[in-house]
């Protein structure tokens, strides 16, 4: 599951980064479930100079302006569970709540109901049985 997350949010404001004061929480923001097929599901915006757009497309209204062009991605494992890499998004992969962001071109283990925390007010839930 796909959503604008409020308290996520409030924590990103709280930090005062530099473009900070120019963000606002998205009035309407439906939240959206997206299967997870393949082996690699990249999250990031799509963008016209790249030729195809990620699984996860955080452009989709309302855009997720702290979102990189491919911000994080899923990595299948054979026994069917899901890791997740943030090949070096500018602000950063967060999980569970947590404030401390995931290292770079690090594989991080993802469980059922997990909560992964991109751009400035994104949270994408993990469950399975339905799409994410």
């Amino acid at each position: 599951m796909v959503r604008a997350d409020l308290e996520y949010y409030n924590a990103v404001i709280a930090e005062e980064g530099p473009d900070s004061a120019g963000l606002s929480f998205p009035p309407y923001a439906p939240e959206r479930r997206i299967p997870l097929r393949g082996r690699q599901i990249r999250i990031g915006r799509r963008s016209s100079s790249q030729p195809t757009a990620p699984e996860i497309d955080l452009r989709e209204p309302p855009e997720d302006p702290g979102v990189s062009h491919t911000h994080a991605v899923l990595l299948a494992k054979p026994d069917g569970s899901w890791t997740l890499v943030d090949p070096g998004s500018k602000n950063r992969t967060c999980v569970n709540g947590s404030a401390d962001p995931i290292p770079f071109n690090v594989e991080i283990p993802l469980s059922e109901g997990d909560r992964i925390h991109v751009g400035a007010w994104t949270t994408i839930t993990l469950t399975r049985g339905e799409a994410t």
